[in-house]
């Protein structure tokens, strides 16, 4: 028999075991050693979570908290307040403060009990668990609303006078308007003076910095950026910073996230920059498929060493999008995104795509793995994005077992994404791509299976095909579209690939060779 443990921080990336000593082999000597461990985490986690047995709302039977950390803390120890109206940023910063102390002794993890905890921005320390209980929400401020001594404005003034009385209305002097609760930070040095704007840029609401064994997890609770005014503003041109993410770790190690949801984020949900060694598992990532403007799923940028699996993403933006900055910034900057896992996906994204990998990659992308992907109801499936002035490279990298599911375009790669940091860019710095591979593509209700237009200035080298059945929703001649591409296709592929590539049998043995890899036949009218 096998049981899974919890592995320490340097193997999140693996799948750790251990077998069960032969003498333990005996199942009434199992069960009566299951029974007192049992009783024992039960009276342990009791004596060391303050405040007894947790309380969680409409009646719903408590489920205890695992304790992860050597130390464990509510919440409400710090003052947090779950109604969905009081301010608990002081009691977050309380916390983590408390957990800072203990790394030596390894950690702490901080519980946050099933509640609605309205904060403002707060950051994350090393050693720390983050755990939401079920039915726990961590809401970001909304930036419509103004705060009103501790409180939500909407409901907020109704509490405070039911807690203190009407004359302490006129002692209240700490009312706060709009994104001011938003930290300001310097520009992220491979994206130049600012991604939206010049100048700096708004904070995430949990944010992190050079930290090193961030466990972020819990019975899937949620956190929520309560974006919509975010969006809004930014659609109408009233914002003078650029958004911040949802969850941003910068600079760091050794990271785990699973078993949350996060949810309507006001720009990049899930925002992992310059960081080593990261573990996404089972994370359920959700916006509005419209309206919704730049709310990506996850942005490994200039990362590496790093997992994504059994997630489900549905957003306003690119499911997932690999960066590593963007143009002479990026290329200065120098960090590239390598050695990335995305493995057993189910994504929707009806602005963008699926799984991105650019346009900012200046730094490189290499060593990347796609595989047991499935997206529905999308704009397009799987896209490579770049433009001259980018630089840097994409290479090595590997889709495998693609489903498409009513998609209008499957398989992307576009070189003309013109958009630019500022007028400092070099146009000759031209980006290479290469070696790129696409197996068990299959998929129904598409219009497009495959767009590939390469350029004079960025051709596209040895790209192959094997073993690619998609059901198209419009037979027209050029369903599967090249321009200045070179490469294979190997067994039975449909639709037929273009002409620019070679075709071999299913014995690797050439059955044609190419006449032009220049032949460009690419349709956007369809």
């Amino acid at each position: 028999m096998m049981v899974e443990t919890l592995a320490p921080p340097s193997f999140w990336r693996f799948h750790h075991r251990r077998l069960i000593p032969a003498a333990f082999t005996s199942h009434k000597t199992l069960f009566t050693l299951l029974w007192i461990a049992g009783v024992s985490s039960v009276i342990l986690w009791q004596r060391n979570v303050s405040g007894g047995i947790l309380t969680f709302r409409r009646g719903a039977p408590a489920r205890p908290m695992p304790r992860l950390r050597p130390a464990a803390f509510n919440l409400t120890d710090f003052g947090g307040v779950g109604d969905g109206v009081t301010v608990n940023t002081a009691a977050f910063e309380r916390a983590v403060f408390a957990i800072s102390k203990l790394g030596k002794k390894g950690g702490g993890q901080l519980n946050v009990p099933a509640g609605d905890w309205l904060t403002a921005p707060f950051n994350l320390t090393s050693h720390m668990t983050l755990f939401l209980a079920q039915g726990a929400v961590i809401l970001g401020i909304d930036v419509s609303k103004t705060n009103f001594c501790g409180f939500h404005i909407e409901r907020g003034v109704k509490i405070f006078l039911q807690r203190h009385g009407p004359d302490s209305l006129v002692t209240c002097q700490n009312t706060v308007k709009d994104e001011k609760h938003w930290p300001l930070m310097p520009p992220l040095p491979s994206y130049g003076h600012g991604r939206e704007h010049p100048g700096p840029r708004y904070g995430s609401l949990i944010h992190g910095q050079n930290l090193k064994d961030v466990v972020i997890t819990g019975h899937n609770g949620t956190i929520n950026g309560q974006g919509q005014t975010w969006w809004k503003k930014y659609r109408q041109k009233l914002l003078n910073h650029t958004r911040g993410p949802l969850v941003q770790i910068m600079f760091s190690s050794d990271i785990l996230i699973y078993n949350v949801t996060l949810r309507d984020s006001p720009f990049w949900t899930l925002h992992p920059y310059d960081c080593k060694n990261i573990t996404i598992r089972n994370v359920t990532i959700l916006a509005p498929i419209f309206e919704a403007p730049n709310t990506d799923g996850i942005d490994p940028d200039s990362c590496e060493d790093m997992v994504i699996e059994n997630c489900y993403i549905s957003v306003g933006d690119d499911a997932i999008a690999i960066k590593s900055g963007w143009d002479q910034y990026g290329i200065a900057y120098g960090r590239p995104s390598v050695n990335i896992l995305i493995r057993n996906l189910v994504v929707r994204s009806m602005v963008s795509a699926g799984v991105s990998i650019g346009s900012e990659m200046s730094g490189g992308v290499s060593n990347i793995t796609v595989e047991n992907l499935h997206v529905w109801n999308s704009r397009r499936a799987v896209r490579i994005k770049t433009a001259p002035g980018r630089g840097g490279y994409v290479r090595h990298i590997t889709y495998r077992n693609l489903t498409f599911d009513n998609v209008r375009v499957g398989i992307v790669i576009k070189t003309d994404y013109n958009e630019h940091p500022d007028e400092g860019f070099d146009p000759k710095a031209t980006p290479v791509l290469e070696d790129i591979s696409y197996t068990s593509i299959h998929g129904e209700g598409v219009r497009v299976p495959v767009r590939i237009h390469g350029s004079e200035e960025i051709p596209i080298r040895n790209v192959t095909f094997r073993d690619m059945s998609v059901g198209i929703t419009f037979k027209k001649k050029h369903i599967f579209q090249c321009a200045y591409v070179e490469g294979r296709v190997t067994g039975t592929i449909f639709p037929a690939p273009c002409e620019n590539l070679d075709l071999y049998d299913e014995h690797e043995q050439l059955v044609k060779r190419s006449a032009s890899q220049n032949v460009s036949d690419i349709d956007y009218d369809f």
